[in-house]
This record gives structure tokens, sequence and C-alpha cells, in this order.
């Protein structure tokens, strides 16, 4: 991936969180590191097929004026969110802020914090089989699109399953969903179950009816395993329901443990039931 520098803008500012820090003005340095494509800006020398860097220091001392943080790390969570959300050619950005006047009473050149931030792309899955399913699912859509950061790419079609596990229940509607958000993927998770919560699911029994029900597939291509998230969702191979609509929004995307397309784990899955 090429990369755009911009080094060391310096402001003064008032941010900290001892009383005098936000009286006295300290110097700031910030710099940014601006992961895109330069190939077609490069190739055809036009403007508008780069990220205007100008317009990107622009922004951040907009962001670095508009309040004091108590925290250089929450203005470097700012300055973030303010260049992936304004400038879509951006994948990723490093933000460092370097305060050089810091209240330490040592011999020292400065402090700084550096972080990385980028556009996760994440697939979920949607069910639903109780009440107005096509609504259940269409709402839980608009849910997702409110979320902060989120925005929905691609959503497949509705298809009518047979229940998973406890069959004796009504057929569900499923689809799959791809969005892009900067959302982490414990922070994804407590949104989803925050969705799932205003829309009336109550967890009952596994595998049991629900008004709704949504899972993080796939966020980009992590294999994240703890005691509160699983990471590629556990048997997707082994779940129609999940594979048929997600092959219609992501038919080559690579399972990252089972190291094959979704358009190959549904073919295996197909010929296993036949």
């Amino acid at each position: 991936m090429d990369k755009i520098y911009i080094n060391d803008l310096e402001f003064i500012g008032n941010h900290g969180v001892f009383p005098e820090e936000k009286i006295l003005g300290q110097k700031f340095l910030i710099s940014v590191i601006l992961e895109t494509s330069t190939r077609e800006a490069g190739v055809s020398g036009d403007l508008t097929s780069s990220t205007h860097y100008g317009y990107v220091a622009d922004d951040i001392e907009k962001v670095f004026f508009s309040k004091s943080f108590d925290l250089i790390e929450s203005l470097a969570e700012e300055i973030a969110k303010a260049i992936l959300n304004n400038y879509s050619l951006i994948s990723a950005v490093i933000v460092k802020v370097c305060k050089p006047w810091a209240p330490i009473k040592k011999h020292f050149s400065s402090v700084a914090v550096e972080i990385k931030r980028r556009r996760n792309i994440v697939y979920l899955s949607l069910g639903t089989n109780i009440g107005n399913l096509e609504k259940n699912l269409n709402n839980a859509l608009k849910e997702i699109a409110a979320l902060a950061t989120t925005r929905i790419l691609k959503v497949s079609d509705f298809v009518i399953t047979k229940p998973f596990g406890f069959i004796e229940q009504d057929d569900f509607l499923n689809g799959c969903v791809k969005v892009e958000t900067l959302l982490t993927p414990k922070e994804l998770l407590k949104e989803i179950l925050e969705i799932e919560k205003r829309m009336g699911r109550i967890r009952k029994e596994r595998w049991g009816p629900r008004v709704i029900d949504i899972d993080i597939l796939f966020f980009n291509d992590e294999i994240i395993q703890d005691d509160e998230l699983a990471i590629p969702h556990p048997w997707i191979s082994q779940r129609d329901f999940v594979l048929t609509p997600l092959m219609q929004i992501a038919p080559n995307l690579v399972h990252p443990l089972e190291k094959e397309t979704i358009t190959l784990l549904k073919y295996f899955l197909d010929n296993k039931e036949s």
C-alpha cells in the first residue's frame, strides 16, 4: 500500500489533564501517514484521483481546535476518525501526537502517542422467524446503518431457510450484509447486542425462535477466539442459511481458517448434503 506523509504540523493548544495545561498554551506536533493507492493519480496526474494533503492538514487543525482534550490519546482518535470519515480513498491512517512540553520533571525530548486506525470490512448474518419477518430484517438493517462510523455496502436477497439445531419451529428468513465500520470487533458486538435488545430479542434457548439474530461472520481477515467473541463465526461452512445469501454478495471471499472461498464452501456443503 502506498503512503502519503504529513509530518510535524505545529499547533499551540490547551490539551491536558492539569488545570495549568487548560490555561497556558503548549506546543503540539502532529504527524499522519495516509495509506492509499497513488497509482491512478501518479499515472494520470489527476488530483481528484488522490487525497489533497492540504485539505487533510486543514481538517486536522479543525479537530485540534474543536475543544480541549484531556488526553492526547483522545485527540489522536478524533483526528483518525475525521480523516477516515472525510477521505474515501484512505484505507488506513497512522496518527502521531507529540507533546514536547509535557509536565514531566525530567529531561526529555517529548512524549507522544501513535495509533493506527483503518476501515474495517465486516460481514454480518441476519435471521428471524417471529412476527413480520421481512420487516424485522429491514428494521435491523436500518439500525446497523445508523451506527456511528458505519455504513452498509451490500445486502443479499432474503432467503427462506429451515431451522438449524432445534427444528421444531417456524422457518427462518435470512440474509447477509457487508458493512464498513471504524468500530472494533468488541465495539461492534456491543452495538449488535443492543440492536437485538431494542428489537425485542429474548434469549431463552440455543437455536430457538427469535425476532432477530445478528452474527458477525467475518471481520477483515482477523481470527479472534476468546470468551466473548469468535471470529470467523463457528459453523459457517455447515450453515446453508449463511452460505446461500453470503455467496450473493461475497462469492470470492476467502475464509481465513478454511482457506476456501464462500463459493467452494457452498459447493462442498451442497455435495455433502446430497
